[in-house]
């Protein structure tokens, strides 16, 4: 692996080069709109089946979430350990169609609704 092994380090360089080239590190919607382009640009990579293409536009995503992250003041690689091991202990269930889904938790015998999304 390269020197940039771990996401903290990878944020901060992204951020770095955003910085030193004087791109947008004060506007998030705009953020938000450019990883949205480069989310579509990696769906259509995928679609033409373009897997080299596909690779690069995945890296524009992750560093585009990356300045995000870091205009945020979030630190990329803390919420994704985190995230991992919420996700590691939620448990899914099927429903009638079989579609998965998050399973209802119970917290001190109050029933808790699943949040939102599927990750």
């Amino acid at each position: 692996m390269s020197a940039l092994e771990t996401i903290r380090q990878m944020q901060a360089a992204a951020w770095s080069n955003k910085v030193v080239k004087g791109f947008n590190t004060a506007d998030v919607a705009v953020e938000f709109g450019l990883l949205h382009g480069e989310l579509a640009e990696a769906f259509d990579a995928w679609r033409r089946d373009r897997v080299a293409e596909l690779a690069t536009e995945l890296a524009d995503v992750a560093i585009y979430l990356f300045g995000l992250a870091e205009m945020n003041g979030i630190d990329l690689q803390d919420a994704v350990a985190f995230k991992l091991a919420v996700n590691a202990h939620r448990r899914y269930e099927r429903d009638s169609s079989g579609t998965l889904l998050k399973a209802l938790e119970v917290l001190d015998g109050t029933t808790l609704a699943p949040e939102g999304g599927d990750a």
